[in-house]
């Protein structure tokens, strides 16, 4: 391996330079600790990295910047505070050749749905109420004792089996529990007729912060900052294999891109590769156990197919939900509404075809010319641009996007972490690290509790997000002001 300078036997060695595993070596950092960062890509952020391509930048899902974790909002001042701009948001749901604003407007429903399935929809929502799924074990059910089965098929149905690829009687509850808590029917109903400030009622958040650069600025400008503190960051180096005695890990093996490998050792570790990957590659072998639960997990994967388009201007939105199962593509991102500096020519535009699939399925090996010329008719079928306005396009592939709640998650889940908890310097932090769909306010959290427990503290790092902390919904009094926040749709 090329003699990069950096401590060959640091105290804490970290793997993956997402949110979480930065936000560990930078709380190290805050108690004097120098950290070695292990990362398999060629760039910081993991998920909430920013691509460039031809100048033009991209997020790999939209990455907003709001938080109800003080801790969390610290930590973003501190590193990027002058480079944040506040975004209006604004999305749509595309749903039978129709846009419907989101969060809804009682007349554009009306206009969109027509008066009759209005209707229907009132009366399955108080059937709903009258004669409730008994159980709620699955999304289906437990979406329509919320908002009625009409309104489930209608605006929930489509495009969660078009992001997860499993019927929604396969998806288990706590998905939904968790991101669209306090959301309901009657809450969707007075924002839909009332202005927020006329009623006591919940209202998705008007604006966000969001780096100039995009997310990834966070995430270099926060490598800047630790390597400069006396930690190092290593790219393009994977971690081959975790080596232990007992319960106690020993050391790394790793490899960079020229084949070359080398074992790091070190006091502890903090672990945000997918939970799965990180215990198949561990010497010796967990339990037999360990190791059958651990091949339950399933992760749903993702592509981009990004597009640059020959106008300035094409729609409104941030992002958009493409309900309709007439195309594939499930959301589509308009990276200049997030922020104008993504795009270098400003008479141009530069929008996400974002595709949710599984490594190795018919979608993922498509080539990237059928996948952008896909991307083209889809765009063009939808009615946002004109195929012949693309001029440029391409496709990044993102596996391990989304952990999988289906029926084997939870018993599953719950051997694995008795497990990792077994182990006594070891550390696993994050979305894929807890196989949980956070965001990366709650990854970052998580490592933050792990740095206090490698101080001494019992924090429980798998109870992250159980609290429900994540920031979607915000309750204004009639007076306008905001007194508390709670989870919504996802990132």
């Amino acid at each position: 391996m090329p003699q990069t300078t950096y401590q060959r036997d640091p105290k804490v060695a970290i793997f993956g330079a997402g949110p979480a595993g930065l936000t560990a070596a930078y709380q190290l950092e805050k108690q004097g600790v120098h950290s070695l960062v292990l990362e398999k890509g060629n760039m910081p952020g993991g998920i909430a990295r920013t691509e460039i391509y031809k100048g033009y930048r991209f997020d790999i899902g939209g990455h907003r910047f709001f938080t109800k974790i003080e801790r969390v909002n610290e930590i973003w001042r501190e590193v990027l505070d002058e480079d944040f701009q506040k975004t209006p948001r604004m999305s749509r749901i595309f749903y039978n050749d129709k846009f419907f604003d989101y969060p809804l407007k009682l007349m554009n429903v009306l206009t969109g749905l027509g008066p009759i399935n209005s209707v229907l929809i009132l009366f399955s929502y108080i059937y709903s109420r009258i004669r409730p799924y008994p159980n709620e074990d699955n999304f289906e059910e437990w979406v329509s004792n919320r908002f009625g089965r009409r309104l489930f098929r209608t605006f929930f149905k489509t495009y969660t089996e078009k992001v997860w690829g499993i019927p929604c009687t396969e998806i288990q509850a706590e998905w939904a529990a968790q991101r669209i808590t306090n959301l309901t029917f009657m809450v969707a109903l007075k924002n839909a007729i009332f202005k927020p400030k006329e009623v006591e009622a919940k209202s998705l958040i008007a604006e966000f912060d969001y780096p100039r650069l995009g997310p990834g600025q966070m995430w270099q400008c926060m490598t800047d900052k630790l390597e400069a503190m006396g930690s190092t960051v290593l790219f393009n180096t994977e971690v081959l294999r975790v080596e232990r005695t007992g319960s106690h890990i020993d050391r790394v093996v790793i490899r960079d891109s020229d084949g070359n490998t080398e074992t790091i050792e070190a006091e502890s570790f903090i672990s945000s590769l997918p939970v799965k990957e990180l215990l198949l590659n561990m010497k010796p072998e967990p339990p037999r156990e360990v190791l059958e639960a651990t091949k339950k997990f399933k992760y749903r994967d993702f592509l981009t197919v990004t597009l640059i388009v020959d106008n300035p201007d094409l729609f409104p939105d941030n992002w958009i939900y493409i309900h309709s199962p007439k195309v594939q593509v499930g959301r589509i991102q308009n990276f200049k509404n997030w922020s104008s500096h993504m795009v270098p020519d400003q008479s141009k535009s530069c929008v996400g075809m974002e595709y949710f699939c599984n490594a190795g399925d018919e979608l993922w090996n498509k080539d990237d010319d059928e996948l952008i010329e896909q991307g083209k008719r889809e765009i063009a079928a939808i009615g946002l641009a004109k195929a012949e306005e693309i001029i440029d396009g391409v496709v990044i592939r993102q596996p391990h996007a989304y952990p999988v709640y289906d029926s084997e998650y939870k018993e599953a889940r719950d051997i694995v972490r008795g497990y990792i908890d077994s182990l006594d310097n070891l550390f696993s932090v994050g979305r894929n690290g807890l196989h949980r769909y956070d965001n990366q306010d709650h990854a970052m959290l998580s490592s933050i509790l792990a740095v206090e427990n490698m101080m001494g503290a019992q924090h429980d790092l798998w109870g992250v997000n159980t609290e429900k902390e994540y920031l979607e919904v915000v309750i204004e009094s009639k007076d306008g002001e905001r007194t508390e926040a709670v989870a919504g749709a996802a990132d």
